[in-house]
């Protein structure tokens, strides 16, 4: 960079500067004014070194030595050049159109003027025809240069527009994702909060009443306290900075819900009636007894059926039979999401950015679960996870 401008078109400037003060100088013998010519020649190759950045100056300063040289009668020079390059350049880098409508106004007369001072063979308007034809042409050129160079300049901004929205809605998606986890946190903990407060309470009264009673009352709050702790844990280590900005923005429950309420396991009749409604067959099964599961797991339980069966929608297609597991083992609960694959979608499926599968594995990863996903042999997609059960030692609550 020299003077805050590309070396590139400072080197080039200085060189049309050049060829400009040559030609002022190689005129010298045949130079009807002399030295004064000379000069006028000069100051007009001076000027266009500041071409780019002060074009309109630049245009008056070479049309005004330009008509002086037509008042003294000399007729064109070869260093009138400078001209036509003047011209060009206010067309092209002026701020607006108009400045360069005018400096083609002001070389017409010009134009004119020369043409009566040229001798010639021939009468003054066939040379001043000749004249103009070259000077409007290149006005010409650098009007379609300019509306080139304005159109790229335009899909440059545009892009950078583009760009700085797409920023913006994805630190959106980030900020409300991560309030919508410090929100599911807040409702995990918060029961196991309490219960601690009301057995220390309970036993700080029954400390010299019952010692044996309240002793069982404070390890109920150590084995509360470590079970809120571990939630805890495995809900802020979500909070990092490479989760999918796109999860807050993509997921249905979220979006039909503004309320952000936590839905459960009870709620999976009505889940799997709106699915039915849209046109999936599915079936439904749960094995075992159900355990008393926390919240949390319960809401990555019912994350899971909905992004399960949101995709067989989607890929197998309206018509597909949809079968739906919730096993219950001692240790863990398994849910699996099963489709044949014979739906009957309505438009060829657009590629994939696989979401929704690293939303499932980052809920999933949360409790230490196992996710498997990927098509079946007989055709169809199968989604199978596996959470494990925390442990029961710190989940039973009795009152002091």
């Amino acid at each position: 960079m020299v003077f805050g401008r590309p070396l590139r078109s400072v080197a080039f400037d200085a060189a049309v500067s050049g060829a400009v003060a040559l030609f002022g100088v190689a005129a010298v013998v045949a130079a009807p004014g002399g030295w004064w010519s000379i000069a006028i020649g000069l100051g007009m190759a001076l000027a266009l070194l500041f071409r780019r950045v002060r074009p309109v100056a630049v245009t008056a300063v070479v049309a005004v030595l330009a008509l002086t040289q037509v008042a003294l009668g000399w007729g064109p020079m070869p260093y009138d050049v400078a001209v036509l390059i003047a011209l060009y350049s206010v067309v092209k880098y002026a701020d607006r159109l108009r400045d360069g409508v005018i400096a083609g106004i002001v070389a017409a007369i010009g134009v004119v003027l020369a043409a009566m001072q040229t001798p010639a063979q021939v009468a003054w308007y066939f040379t001043a025809v000749y004249f103009g034809l070259v000077t409007g042409a290149v006005w010409l050129v650098a009007l379609n240069v300019r509306t080139r160079r304005l159109y790229v300049l335009s899909l440059e901004e545009r892009a950078a527009t583009l760009e700085r929205e797409r920023e913006a809605e994805a630190r959106a998606a980030v900020a409300g994702e991560r309030t919508r986890i410090a929100r599911e946190l807040h409702d995990v903990v918060a029961h196991s909060m309490a219960v601690m407060i009301v057995q220390a309470d309970g036993a700080w009264f029954m400390f010299d009443r019952d010692p044996e009673q309240a002793r069982t009352a404070v390890k109920v709050v150590a084995d509360t306290g470590r079970q809120a702790l571990e939630e805890m844990r495995r809900l802020v280590g979500v909070l990092r900075e490479d989760v999918p900005a796109s999860a807050a923005a993509t997921d249905p429950a979220v979006i039909a819900d503004p309320q952000h309420r936590r839905p459960a396991v009870a709620e999976l009749p009505a889940l799997l009636d709106r699915f039915r409604a849209a046109g999936l067959r599915v079936r439904y099964s749960a094995v075992g007894d159900p355990p008393v599961l926390s919240p949390g797991l319960e809401l990555t339980l019912y994350r899971v059926m909905q992004e399960g069966l949101t995709n067989a929608l989607k890929h197998a297609g309206v018509g597909a039979a949809v079968e739906v597991v919730l096993h219950h083992d001692a240790d863990a609960v398994v849910v699996r999401v099963v489709d044949d694959g014979h739906g009957r979608p309505p438009v060829p499926p657009a590629p994939s950015g696989r979401h929704g599968l690293v939303g499932m594995r980052e809920r999933v990863s949360v409790y230490d679960g196992s996710l498997h996903a990927g098509p079946r042999l007989a055709g169809g997609w199968q989604v199978e996870v596996r959470l494990p059960l925390p442990s029961s030692s710190g989940t039973e609550v009795i009152v002091a």
